[in-house]
This record gives C-alpha cells, structure tokens and sequence, in this order.
C-alpha cells in the first residue's frame, strides 16, 4: 500500500524508471504473500507448483540497487527519512520491510518457509534506500542527520 502512495508521488523524469520498478516490486509481495500463505512442507523442494519468491526477483532487486547506485556518491552521513514526497514513503516502506523481515525470521524458526523469502526481504529493504536517495536529487535533497545537533 505505502507503495501505491510512493506511484502517485512519481511525476518527474526519474519517476518513470522508479514508477516501474515499484510495481514490479508490488508484483513481487504479493508472489511473497502466496509463498507465506503456503509454507513448504518439510522436505520439499523448491520450483514446484506453489508460487514462490525466485532467485531471479532478488537478482533483479540487486541489479535495480547497481543501476541506481551507479550515479551516487558514497555516503558520509545517515541519511534521515525526508527530501520528497515520495522518498519519505519509500523510507516508511523500508521500516515496513524491515519490521515484516524480523517477523519472517521468527516464524521460520517453528515453519518450513522458502530461504528465499528471507533474502527477497533483506535486499527489498536496501532497493527501498537506494531508490529513495536516488529520488532525492540523487542524494542533493537527502535529509542529513546531525548528531547531537539539538544539545
């Protein structure tokens, strides 16, 4: 949902690649909410009838993080939720990722779940980032932290 909010939000020359991207990736959660629905029995192999999150949705989330940090610079700072509209939700959205990350986490202790859910997580969160600093001017718009800048 908070990336049907970041959609609307896309309306300048790097919406369009972002725009594409955010729905390939609500594509991909609702695959992961049918691999989650469906846990593996014990045992099970992998690619069989039930749908599930691929190695190649993460390969694809790791080659979208590349592309995006190709023009980048490194970061010297943390980097606060903020800049535009649609980062600031793109910020939201990865603390969603994040928190729905650990929970996975625990149920695959007690669970037979695909691996693979776990990982198509923890890299969803780090495209989430990048594509919000991306947004933001490339970083020139990324809201700073300073610490103890309020003492």
């Amino acid at each position: 949902a908070i990336l049907g909010i970041v959609r609307i939000h896309l309306d300048d020359e790097a919406g369009w690649q972002a725009d594409a991207m955010a729905g390939r990736i609500q594509n991909d959660l609702f695959d992961l909410g049918a691999d989650l629905a469906f846990p593996q029995k014990a045992g099970a192999k992998q690619g069989g009838e039930r749908l599930e999150i691929t190695a190649s949705q993460i390969q694809r989330l790791e080659d979208e993080i590349d592309l995006l940090n190709q023009h980048l610079k490194a970061l010297d700072s943390f980097i606060l939720p903020g800049g535009g509209a649609a980062s600031a939700h793109l910020h939201l959205a990865r603390t969603v990722v994040r928190r729905a990350e650990r929970e996975t986490a625990a149920l695959a202790q007690t669970t037979p779940l695909n691996p693979l859910i776990l990982q198509y997580l923890n890299r969803l969160s780090d495209h989430l980032f990048v594509l919000a600093h991306h947004l933001n001017g490339q970083g020139a718009e990324d809201v700073l932290w300073s610490p103890g800048g309020n003492r």
